[in-house]
């Protein structure tokens, strides 16, 4: 009876181990989402950038394909993307992983993956942070 007791405790803690790692896989390959949209947001950057040169300040959501409204999730995304003007010649572009209100099944914390963008020189760096407190991912934050 012991053996069995022994047995099943071993199997429970593989399984929680397994159930977490499994969880992050899955929460991995949602960011693809993410990082498509920020792509096509940069190329939209991009095109603004060789129409205005450098005002990249006077940008706005609707330039990159973003509603001019704050960032909202909806039921047809994981995300809730949005842009911000760098100075001088560079923009934040973000997908904010939705913990309500957004695609099933929501986060249970929210994390944002972002990229800073520098169309000028086509220099760009990838960001994700989980709640301010450190990088996911394995990216920096």
């Amino acid at each position: 009876m012991l053996e069995l007791i022994i047995v099943a405790i071993i199997i429970s803690i593989l399984a929680t181990i397994g159930f977490a790692q499994y969880s992050n896989m899955i929460e991995r390959s949602r960011i693809v989402e993410a990082i498509q949209r920020i792509g096509l947001m940069r190329q939209l950057t991009y095109e603004y950038y060789l129409k205005n040169g450098n005002k990249l300040n006077n940008m706005q959501p609707s330039d990159v394909g973003l509603p001019n409204l704050s960032p909202v999730c909806t039921s047809e995304s994981f995300y809730a993307y949005h842009m911000m003007p760098l100075n001088p010649s560079g923009v934040a572009l973000a997908a904010e992983r939705c913990i309500g209100y957004g695609k099933p099944p929501d986060a249970s914390r929210k994390y944002t993956y972002y990229q800073y963008y520098y169309p000028a020189t086509g220099q760009n760096e990838w960001h994700c942070y989980y709640d301010n407190d450190g990088g996911c991912f394995g990216l920096t934050p």
